[in-house]
């Protein structure tokens, strides 16, 4: 009886040895994917067309006076939005619409920036296209927001075609507080 048990366990670590070295095989010969530089995380793409554009000069002096402006003022309470409405060549549309947002910046083809009064770097962010008309459909596109970079009172979007080219679109975006 101990035989048949010891040949049992036998061919049952041979059955073990076998398929884990044809799976270690499989797993070998499998080619290794790399991942496109696009999709890469911010801190290892490579210089190019998805990344923002640098921050001038002039857009970093423009930042900082919006948050010395704003140091006389109340910065938004906890569980308030802030929010804006940009049409697709940078124009920031007055009034109600634009609470605690300073300007709209249209960098080139889809790329834009919008600055606030406040830090709104810890800050949850939503954009949408949209239209400054409230009577029109808008286009049909996509959207990304993102903070922006070296601007600690600045939101980053980037707007594209169905295609997924960048491309010029109306957009509305909320920053929650």
């Amino acid at each position: 009886m101990t035989t048949l048990f010891r040949r049992k366990a036998v061919a049952v670590a041979f059955a073990v040895l076998a398929l884990t070295l044809a799976g270690g095989g499989i797993a070998v010969a499998q080619p290794v994917a790399k991942v496109p530089a696009e999709f890469a995380q911010p801190a290892v793409r490579q210089p190019g067309p998805g990344n923002q554009p640098e921050v001038s000069s002039a857009d970093a002096r423009k930042a900082r006076a919006a948050l010395q402006q704003n140091a006389t003022l109340a910065v938004p309470a906890p569980g308030t939005i802030s929010r804006a409405v940009v049409s697709s060549t940078g124009v920031l549309s007055a009034g109600r619409f634009s609470a605690n947002v300073v300007s709209a910046t249209r960098y080139g083809p889809g790329q834009y920036q919008v600055l606030f009064n406040y830090d709104v770097r810890l800050k949850t962010y939503v954009a949408t296209i949209g239209t400054v008309d409230p009577n029109n459909v808008p286009p049909a596109g996509e959207i990304s927001v993102a903070p922006r970079y070296l601007t600690p009172n600045a939101v980053f979007i980037q707007t594209y075609n169905s295609a997924g080219n960048p491309a010029d679109r109306p957009f509305h975006l909320i920053v929650a507080n």
